[in-house]
């Protein structure tokens, strides 16, 4: 069960990360250093997250919405990823950060060379570690389970509502496809509740 601090520390993330996006008027430079300072508070501590929105799936991997700002300017999701479980390459088309509550993930870097993804450095996430995609920082990667016996789950944050932005996924060839991701959840946590 959640504590009531929980429910508080999920509430304030999202007030200071309104406040932070209010007051970046789209400076996307100070979003993400301090935006990645915000999720790294909520992220040090594993109170908060209700159990519905870190469950796995056996098949795939679960993208869960926690909140959407109501001007569509950012949204909070958990990933929750199975034992194996990983992304096709995909690119994000906004800025987003990415923090590991439980677990682990690796995210592998892709560039694009005369349009076929060119896969580069992996990086490896703990948990409590915190890190940034744009396009201007880095847009294309895959992401997998670091885990091979539980699951994990990270907490991102994205400039605008992920799950209604379209974006690209890329395969070995080059070919690009438009999808729209979705959601898993059809309600949010209620941070209101004492």
């Amino acid at each position: 069960m959640v504590k009531i601090e929980g429910r508080l520390k999920l509430r304030r993330f999202i007030a200071d990360m309104t406040l932070l996006v209010h007051e970046a008027h789209g400076d996307e430079a100070m979003i993400l250093e301090n935006g990645r300072q915000l999720l790294a508070d909520l992220i040090s501590t594993d109170d908060w997250l209700p159990q519905r929105f870190s469950e796995p799936n056996a098949l795939k991997y679960r993208q869960y919405l926690l909140h959407c700002d109501p001007l569509g300017r950012f949204s909070v999701v958990s990933f929750v990823w199975g034992p194996g479980q990983s992304t096709p390459i995909h690119d994000h088309t906004t800025w987003g950060i990415v923090g590991v509550l439980r677990g682990a993930e690796l995210s592998q870097g892709y560039d694009l060379v005369e349009g076929v993804p060119v896969g580069g450095r992996i990086e490896r996430l703990e948990r409590g570690e915190v890190a940034c995609v744009s396009p201007i920082v880095g847009d294309i990667h895959k992401v997998f389970n670091a885990l091979d016996d539980r699951a994990s789950v990270s907490i991102h944050v994205y400039g605008g509502n992920i799950g209604q932005i379209s974006r690209h996924v890329y395969d070995d060839e080059g070919r690009i496809s438009s999808f729209v991701s979705g959601y898993h959840n059809d309600m949010l946590p209620n941070l209101w509740v004492a």
